[in-house]
Parts: structure tokens; sequence; C-alpha cells
């Protein structure tokens, strides 16, 4: 464990002394902000319903949230790569699955830290407005779900390639790919329809912003975050054998 947490905090401390973090959460916080304020989108608007579904719903700024992630893990494991520090790891007295560990955490911590002044616009909403706090508590347990598969999406694209821009674009593409399942499976014949369909992460996301924490969406995400991450450990594995 101890090992674990100090990844972690290398992790962490890595991302905020380059400029990768600031421009990530900036770009986020940006379109968060351009979206809630846009008529017809937006919770402050007059009439407008006092709730973020505009951040929480899977739009827009969800997209947004596949770049940041993809952006926020491209250096990961392909730097590590590209520098050698990857082989002072591997014989550190560290497993292959505290590396991973480490770095899909911390990486998460910086995601949720791009997410944090976000409750800005709750504290607005709670001054100006009588929110529902249900469907945007749900919708927060939602994001952190959903970015922690992000997360290990883009750890897997990034132990795949010494390149950061090649591991951001793979990330990307893979994330998209698994965002259009769900349009894609309507003109599939079934059984293969209801298969893509429920392997889609849009099917998974809705319900969190409605305010409903269905236990089902909660086990995809983390049984399918597990498996990424596993694969993710056996494709560094395989460098011992290089």
């Amino acid at each position: 464990m101890r090992n674990v947490l100090i990844l972690i905090r290398r992790e962490v401390s890595s991302y905020f002394v380059s400029p990768i973090a600031y421009v990530v959460i900036a770009m986020f916080l940006l379109a968060a902000g351009v979206l809630l304020g846009t008529p017809g989108f937006g919770a402050f608007q007059p009439g407008a319903p006092a709730d973020l579904r505009s951040i929480f719903s899977f739009g827009i700024v969800t997209f947004f949230l596949l770049v940041a992630t993809s952006l926020l893990t491209m250096r990961a494991l392909s730097e590590e790569q590209k520098s050698g520090t990857i082989e002072t790891l591997m014989t550190a007295p560290v497993t292959d699955i505290q590396v991973i560990l480490g770095k899909f955490v911390g990486c998460w911590i910086v995601y949720m830290a791009m997410l944090a002044p976000t409750l800005i616009y709750v504290a607005l909403l709670a001054v100006y407005g009588n929110p529902d706090y249900g469907p945007i508590a749900s919708g927060y347990i939602g994001l952190a779900l959903q970015g922690g598969l992000y997360i290990a999406i883009g750890l897997f694209a990034s132990s795949l390639t010494r390149n950061q821009v090649i591991a951001a674009v793979v990330a990307f593409f893979l994330l998209l790919a698994m965002t259009l399942l769900g349009p894609i499976s309507s003109s599939v014949p079934p059984p293969w329809r209801y298969v893509l369909a429920q392997v889609s992460i849009p099917a998974h996301c809705q319900d969190f912003s409605e305010g409903v924490v269905d236990l089902v969406h909660i086990i995809y995400f983390i049984v399918l975050t597990a498996l990424v991450l596993f694969i993710t450990v056996k494709v560094l594995e395989s460098r011992r054998w290089r």
C-alpha cells in the first residue's frame, strides 16, 4: 500500500509541474461554463430548471471529457517508455499492478480536481434557486465512474506506444467507438443489437443525470474499468519478455 501511495503522489505532482493539467482543466471549465450560460441548455436562464443536467447528460460536455481524459493519460506510460524511466519502475520493488494502480488513481485524482470547480455552480444554484440535490449528487457519481473508465482506457492506449500524440489519438477513438456503439446498434440485427447497446457508454450514463443510481450501471463501470486495467497490466508485463 505504501508503494502505491508513493506512486500516486508522484503521478499527481508530475501533472501539476507541467502545463498539461492546467490547460486541460481550463478547457473543460470553459466548455462547462459556456454551456451552462447558453440559452436553451444552461441552468442560469430565466425559467430554466435549477439543475446541472447540461453537464451531467451525455452530450457536448462529455465530448470535452473524451478529449480531456485522452490528453491527461497520453503521457502516463508512453512518456515513461520514451524516457526510459519505465525500466527503473519495473526494476524497483513495486509490482506492475502497483504501477498501473498508482497511475490510475493519480490521474483520477487530477480528473476529480478538474470537476471540483464546477461545485461553484451548485453553490450558485443554491443561492439563486431551489435545486434538487439528489440528481446533482448522482450526476457527480456518474461523472466519477465515467471518468474512471475513460482514464483506464487512456492508460491502456498509453501503454501501447512511446508517442504521446498517438496515445491520445488511440484513446480518443477507442472512447469514441464505445460512445457510438449505441447508435450503431440500431442497424445491427439481434441479438448483437442488444449486446452493442448495453456495452455502449451512453446507455449507462443517462440515469445518473436524472437522479437514478442503478446498481447495474455502477457494476458496468467498475467491472469494465477493472478489465481494462487488467489488460494494461498484461501489456506492461509483456515488456519483461521483449
